[in-house]
């Protein structure tokens, strides 16, 4: 998972007795994993969590056991809408490909292979090449690979 530097920061950061306010569950936690983990953390500091948002313009208070039991499950359901959304995703590409409808996005630096070589050979760095032809550097240096 992606390392949260900002997230990390505002945990260490908050003492005893603080409220630890977010606008939305689903910008604090990735997981309902993740979301019991820094409900924990938050909980061994006795930090109570807020949520200003959940649905129906109600808030979530941590503060409260009620407000713990409504985190856990609304987190659950969360993960599960989102489970469900990317599975149902996987299934549109699926079909999508079968169908012939589905190319996916057009590699650029490939097809500029040619070009590539073509300034390689007239001497130009890799970075120069990159920044020419608007590529990522890593690109052109794949490209080469390649060829090679």
């Amino acid at each position: 998972m992606a390392e949260r530097q900002q997230l990390e920061a505002a945990l260490d950061f908050v003492r005893e007795g603080d409220t630890f306010c977010v606008t939305k569950l689903d910008r604090l936690a990735r997981s309902v994993r993740d979301l019991l983990a820094i409900g924990t953390r938050l909980e061994a500091t006795t930090v109570s969590l807020r949520v200003l948002s959940v649905s129906g313009n109600q808030a979530l208070d941590t503060s409260t056991s009620t407000g713990r039991l409504m985190l856990a499950v609304i987190g659950a359901v969360g993960q599960a809408e989102r489970e469900a959304m990317l599975q149902r995703q996987r299934e549109g590409i699926a079909k999508a490909k079968a169908d012939g409808r589905y190319k996916g996005r057009v590699p650029t630096a490939r097809r500029q292979a040619a070009e590539i070589a073509r300034l390689k050979s007239e001497g130009i760095r890799p970075a120069e090449i990159a920044r020419k032809l608007e590529i990522g550097r890593a690109s052109v240096y794949r490209v080469l690979k390649a060829a090679a």
